[in-house]
């Protein structure tokens, strides 16, 4: 690498990002903390991140946000045409020009340009909303400048077998790097560079939720779900008004925000049938095993502090 580089360090407000953080401070690192703001963080996270540089004496966060605008004029201009010839009735084509205006919500925004949610085999929200907002926004000016850029990012290869088969120091050509310092750690080690700068974690580690990157997240446990519906039902409230106005911009009329396999039934296997909404994701949640009997513990009241990570004790 030259000697004109920029270190991009990736705030997401979550513990492993934050740790970094603290990493990076302690080695006295010049860098530029980045904070992608997807529109689906929880308003918790985001007053987290407005607090970090106090709390950590780090630079300010810059916020890069996705714009759809001129994404959404193309996607107005082509889909008469398009679902003309695919048979879909005028009216429904009506309705989908009805609703294809930005709200200025990336992740909502982006949802309703494709129709649809993001999943795990199609998991654009990162790859739009964050990695290419990064890139769009402050990468390329850097290169454009004539500097290397050096991306660092959180992950550690005990969270999935993919992070672990990644490398600490990864050239992606054209100036760009990828550095992974805390790859090795465990969570323990995350939390505990937490407690030697006397720095707490993002609150909802202590409202009960295993990740706080999305409210709620499409790999949202059944757990979670439950007690994201219990905690913050406003949360909810929101996903389901997004499933009817993404559903409004979907050729087949519909769209939930988690995917065919989470609630277990016979829409599984017969595509017939709809897709179980939020609504019924969240009933679901609050069964045993199994998903047809209430589960009675699930409906008890939330303690104040319930956290998966012993934050409580």
């Amino acid at each position: 690498m030259t000697m004109n580089v920029i270190y991009v360090l990736n705030v997401s407000g979550g513990k492993d990002s934050t740790a970094m953080l603290l990493w990076a401070m302690e080695r006295d690192m010049t860098f530029l903390p980045v904070f992608a703001d997807t529109g689906n963080e929880h308003r918790i996270t985001l007053e987290y991140i407005d607090r970090l540089p106090e709390m950590t004496g780090c630079p300010e966060i810059v916020r890069v946000r996705s714009d759809f605008a001129e994404a959404f004029q193309g996607r107005r201009r082509r889909l008469p045409d398009k679902w003309r010839k695919d048979g879909v009735p005028q009216d429904r084509i009506d309705e989908a020009l009805s609703n294809l205006h930005p709200s200025g919500n990336p992740f909502l925004d982006l949802c309703v340009l494709k129709g649809r949610f993001p999943s795990t085999r199609a998991r654009f929200c990162s790859q739009i909303l964050k990695h290419e907002a990064i890139h769009e926004y402050v990468i390329l000016p850097w290169l454009d400048r004539g500097w290397e850029t050096v991306s660092m990012l959180g992950i550690r290869a005990e969270e999935s077998p993919s992070r672990a088969g990644m490398l600490r120091i990864e050239d992606l050509g054209d100036g760009r790097w990828v550095f992974r310092p805390l790859l090795d750690w465990t969570v323990g080690d995350v939390f505990a560079i937490h407690r030697r700068h006397g720095v707490d974690p993002n609150p909802l580690y202590r409202l009960g939720c295993s990740r706080v990157g999305c409210m709620p997240c499409i790999h949202e446990s059944k757990a979670g779900i439950r007690n994201i519906a219990q905690r913050f039902p406003d949360d909810i409230s929101r996903i389901e008004k997004w499933e009817k106005r993404v559903g409004c911009v979907s050729k087949r009329g519909a769209s939930t925000f988690f995917a065919v396999n989470k609630v277990p039934g016979h829409h599984q296997g017969d595509t017939t049938l709809p897709i179980p909404p939020i609504r019924d994701v969240v009933r679901w949640s609050m069964t045993a095993r199994g998903g047809r009997q209430l589960d009675l513990f699930a409906t008890e009241k939330t303690g104040d502090c319930m956290s998966l990570y012993g934050l409580c004790e």
